[in-house]
């Protein structure tokens, strides 16, 4: 690889590079904004560099008739207002033309002189001080400082050694991202084990006793604690919502409650090995996130927790689902105000096979080899991750 010289040249501020759009949400009331294929990307979207899609879409109407905007591909999003902005500050690089809410701004680079991928990693390199120093923390939702952003110092040079710096830096990201996929490859084995040891739980073929999920498993709810009391919400036990379960397992979530919010609020603590799902919500129109969370948690009140009973294992319970996951989709229902859901007679009364319980054992111990393999590839990631702090560092180094 290449090696790059710390760049030492004149900069300009960013409000000079690219012009700056703010976001917007258009009306709820008005079903006919939120039925487009137009995607409308907020913060819960923002968890990869590249952005194609969103979980919620809208129409041209919507676009005219709010505050949102439409912006072209290779614009560069910036999540300015959040609770992910105490510990990270998500950007990213269209691939198509989107709309964003309130809570991102959206830069369109001037190509005539900057290359939008040498902004892209600008950011990127700027983000630790900026989650020092450029972070307004309120109680439970922070925020970028107002002219942060927009005061941020580009090195102004010529672009074909923009380029140069570029292609290095999307190297480097392009070799996490293959340690990524080997990763994800290593978890597609599972569902095929599962069949394989038990047969297709829809239809049984191996005849295994049959039991209802809510006979193997205790259900609990979630809850959000009050946001009027910022003591509820300081760092403690991770608070996962739809949001947060993309990470497998689940370790963390954007925000943390307390031990207080557990003492004088409904709010119940979920030990580690429970399976979560979400039951509530607009992504249930394409998708059911289900996972086991490795460490304790709490949830919002849009997903169940579900604590297996002695004798089954949460692998199995989890993974069943999963194989179960085209079946439950077809369950789906919708409110009166447009949000999907998972009926809880729906979930509860699902039959399963309930094989023996050393078969789910083995089955488990099976699980855990694969993930030791995802764990393999999580360090080669972080070492390419490591790879690509430390090029931002010498390219950037005035901003980082």
């Amino acid at each position: 690889m290449t090696a790059i010289q710390p760049v030492a040249v004149a900069t300009v501020p960013l409000r000079e590079v690219a012009t700056i759009y703010s976001g917007g949400t258009p009306s709820k009331a008005n079903a006919s904004f939120w039925v487009g294929d137009i995607p409308w990307v907020s913060p819960k979207d923002m968890g990869e560099d590249r952005i194609s899609d969103a979980e919620d879409h809208i129409s041209a109407d919507a676009v005219e008739g709010s505050a949102t905007k439409l912006v072209p591909t290779a614009s560069i999003l910036v999540v300015v207002r959040s609770g992910i902005l105490v510990r990270k500050l998500p950007i990213g690089l269209t691939t198509r033309p989107v709309a964003f809410n309130q809570d991102i701004k959206a830069l369109v680079v001037d190509e005539t002189r900057f290359l939008p991928e040498f902004i892209f990693w600008l950011l990127r390199a700027a983000e630790p001080r900026a989650l020092v120093v450029g972070v307004k923390k309120g109680a439970t939702v922070h925020s970028l400082s107002a002219g942060y952003l927009e005061s941020i110092p580009v090195p102004v040079l010529p672009l074909d050694e923009q380029r140069h710096i570029v292609d290095i830096l999307n190297h480097a990201a392009s070799i996490r991202r293959l340690r990524e996929e080997a990763r994800a490859k290593a978890r597609d084995i599972i569902p095929a084990l599962f069949v394989d040891m038990f047969g297709d739980p829809a239809t049984n073929p191996k005849g295994w006793p049959v039991s209802r999920l809510d006979a193997e498993v205790s259900f609990v709810s979630g809850a959000t604690p009050s946001k009027q009391e910022p003591r509820y919400w300081a760092d403690g036990t991770p608070w996962v919502s739809a949001k947060d379960m993309k990470a497998d397992p689940i370790v963390a979530a954007e925000d943390e409650v307390s031990d207080a919010a557990f003492a004088e609020t409904n709010l119940k603590l979920i030990p580690a090995g429970s399976v979560l799902i979400v039951v509530r919500g607009m992504i249930l129109a394409h998708t059911i996130p289900i996972r086991v969370n490795a460490v304790p948690v709490a949830i919002n009140q849009d997903l169940k927790a579900m604590l297996p009973k002695p004798g089954m294992s949460e692998q199995f319970i989890r993974w069943c689902l999963q194989c179960l996951h085209n079946h439950l989709l077809a369950k789906i229902s919708t409110a009166a105000h447009g949000t999907k859901k998972l009926e809880m007679d729906v979930l509860t009364a699902l039959p399963i096979p309930a094989p023996p319980v050393p078969l789910q054992q083995e089955f488990a111990q099976r699980v855990a080899e694969v993930e030791g393999i995802s764990s393999l590839n999580d360090r080669a990631t972080t070492a390419a991750e490591q790879m690509a702090q430390s090029l931002l560092a010498q390219v950037f180094g005035q901003t980082a």
